[in-house]
């Protein structure tokens, strides 16, 4: 890749970078357990992985380029651990199989449209502009829905499961 100067394996490296740092919030968590402030965690996370992509997006440097995915993807992983712990242990026991059914027909549709508008901000304004501009919204994003939401910001730990 011309603008990180590395060829195929510095390539494969930065292709392993976000599971190493997926993998390793895993571990942290299986060590240490998110048990407080869970909704701060999860907007702390979301811009944590937007501060991240902005990095990504912005060096030409390999090993800042390899720290940025290995952060944006450990964040990532605690988002989505968090969100799929809070939100069936959240709905009633009733409509519990319709809400993750709608959640994942809404995730599954994000990823899609995610991956079209990448696509033509990429073209637009170049690979490295697209990404600081995700990253940039991504911070919008976990800043407005802090702010619209403040019951879910200050949800401190995770609900007992409901009893059917």
């Amino acid at each position: 890749m011309e603008r990180l100067g590395v060829g195929a394996v510095g390539l494969g490296w930065l292709r392993a970078a976000p599971g190493i740092g997926a993998a390793a919030m895993m571990v942290v968590l299986a060590i240490r357990p998110l048990r407080h402030h869970v909704g701060v965690s999860l907007f702390s996370a979301v811009a944590l992985f937007g501060a991240a992509t902005i990095v990504l997006g912005a060096t030409r440097s390999y090993v800042v380029a390899f720290a940025a995915l290995i952060v944006l993807a450990a964040a990532d992983a605690l988002s989505v651990f968090i969100r799929v712990t809070l939100v069936p242990l959240s709905a009633p026991p009733k409509t519990r199989g319709r809400v993750l059914a709608v959640e994942n027909v809404f995730i599954g549709a994000s990823n899609e449209l995610g991956a079209f508008e990448s696509g033509v901000t990429g073209q637009w304004l170049g690979p490295g502009p697209a990404v600081v501009l995700g990253g940039f919204a991504t911070l919008v994003v976990a800043a407005t829905w802090s702010r619209l939401f403040p019951a879910l910001r200050h949800t401190n730990h995770f609900p007992a499961p409901a009893e059917d």
